[in-house]
């Protein structure tokens, strides 16, 4: 469902994007090409600032964002996703926060209040919250990454998890060709 947030904002959808029937998408969100939404995905840019204003949620051109997944924000800041990122299953990605190009981020994963570097892998059930990960960071499953956290202790993400994230990236983006291709029979 594309749908306006309560001040009268329309998403604006590229038309070689592809969202899910069942997906809800409100309010200033900007939907790149090729960009994937699976089913039940929910993408809101409701809520104001102090001041009345809603910075844009962006979705960059050849991502997915994969069954259930949750993109809110808090107080109107900005939610930026960049191009061929992946967002699989229920994860939640709630601003302000920034996630760069290439990224994969695992099921059930939380971001708050965060920037997530260029190439970086977060894996199933982590939390980065409050923090600025660097380009090309690994986080392992079920980590807790925040403010406090040493970051030297983490590792580069391996040449096996990088492979696994393009090809969940490539994988997403045949999804778009194929779903567009039978859009009519829904």
């Amino acid at each position: 469902m594309i749908r306006k947030n309560p001040r009268g904002d329309l998403p604006t959808i590229h038309p070689s994007a592809f969202i899910d029937p069942t997906a809800i998408i409100c309010g200033l969100v900007i939907v790149e090409e090729n960009v994937f939404i699976g089913p039940y995905a929910v993408i809101r840019a409701d809520e104001r600032d102090a001041h009345g204003n809603i910075d844009p949620m962006v979705i960059g051109a050849h991502s997915n964002i994969q069954d259930g997944v949750v993109i809110h924000s808090k107080s109107g800041a900005s939610v930026t996703i960049g191009k061929r990122t992946s967002i699989a299953h229920r994860a939640i990605v709630h601003g302000p926060c920034t996630v760069g190009s290439g990224v994969f981020i695992g099921f059930n994963s939380v971001l708050f209040n965060c920037q997530i570097g260029d190439g970086c892998v977060v894996r199933y059930n982590a939390v980065v919250d409050g923090c600025q990960l660097p380009a090309n960071f690994y986080v392992p499953s079920t980590e807790r990454i925040g403010p406090d956290t040493n970051l030297t202790r983490l590792s580069q993400v391996p040449s096996e998890a990088s492979a696994f994230s393009e090809d969940v990236a490539r994988t997403n983006n045949d999804l778009v060709q194929g779903y567009k291709a039978i859009h009519n029979e829904f």
